[in-house]
């Protein structure tokens, strides 16, 4: 359906993460991948979406100048909010123990931003979801890090995998969110451009 509509479009996804990869995919949506090393540094004043509104420019602006009039590309950046502060990816088991243990018994928030570029305009979307974990053992926490080690993961967790199985009592709003791409809103808009 999309896909005919895009035929004389490429959609160029500038993001690494094989599941967003794989949303495409699933989408039944034709695109190409292109990288860039982009140093993920906001100013410390952004907030919430904010912060993921600001990245997600931040790495379609590196390549302005490169499109050809045909090409959309798609950036995209997702963070967990939790207690007024982002939680990114863990550097280490300690500090994904911290990020988890911190959101034991309690609800946070998952803001994704995607940032639709053109050689002409710019288009930021966003999108936030609220999850809530059920009180969690250290020992479990300690079991998923060991066996899953959710170091590439914003709030060091991926509710696709065991721990969401396990840990996640409730879920408001999109769900595809939380892996790191608001699907619904992203195919939504994808076909007002055509």
């Amino acid at each position: 359906m999309l896909k005919e509509k895009l035929k004389k479009y490429t959609l160029i996804l500038a993001s690494g993460s094989p599941r967003r990869q794989q949303f495409f995919k699933d989408l039944d949506l034709d695109f190409e991948i292109r990288l860039k090393e982009i140093e993920e540094i906001y100013p410390p004043e952004l907030k919430a979406v904010e912060i993921t509104d600001y990245l997600a420019e931040l790495k379609a602006n590196a390549f302005e100048g490169e499109l050809n009039p045909n090409e959309i590309l798609i950036t995209s950046d997702t963070i967990v909010w939790h207690q007024d502060k982002a939680l990114g990816k863990p550097k280490n088991a300690q500090e994904a123990f911290e990020m988890i243990k911190s959101m034991s018994d309690h609800t946070h928030e998952v803001f994704t931003s995607v940032c639709f570029k053109t050689d002409s305009a710019s288009t930021l979307i966003n999108d936030v979801t609220k999850v809530t974990f059920k009180d969690l053992s250290d020992e479990a926490i300690w079991y998923y890090i060991e066996n899953y080690k959710p170091y590439d993961k914003a709030g060091a967790y991926g509710i696709q995998e065991w721990f969401g199985f396990m840990a996640v009592t409730k879920v408001e709003g999109s769900y595809t969110n939380v892996m790191g791409l608001p699907t619904a809103k992203v195919y939504e808009y994808l076909s007002t451009l055509v």
